[in-house]
């Protein structure tokens, strides 16, 4: 594994060690590793929020559904037929 050096004010410094004492890591590193994570997944996220909006735009004009309607796509799109 690869070294890092930070530097951090002392506030920082201490919530970081208070975090990764509290029992859920196993220390200052697991902590900072958590943190990367959290913080990749929230990337993924929103790359494909954003890929989605894209190809909601793309996809054409937005139009009414009546109620009928829209329960028929729900059904399709879970593979329920009428009534189920």
């Amino acid at each position: 594994m690869a070294t890092v050096t930070v530097s951090l004010p002392e506030p920082m410094k201490e919530w970081i060690e208070s975090q990764a004492v509290n029992g859920r890591y196993s220390g200052v590193s697991d902590y900072i590793r958590d943190l990367v994570r959290q913080d990749q997944s929230r990337k993924d996220r929103r790359e494909a929020l954003v890929q989605a909006l894209i190809e909601g735009e793309g996809s054409g004009g937005a139009r009414e559904w009546s109620r009928e309607e829209l329960l028929a796509e729900a059904r399709r799109r879970v593979g329920l037929k009428h009534g189920d």
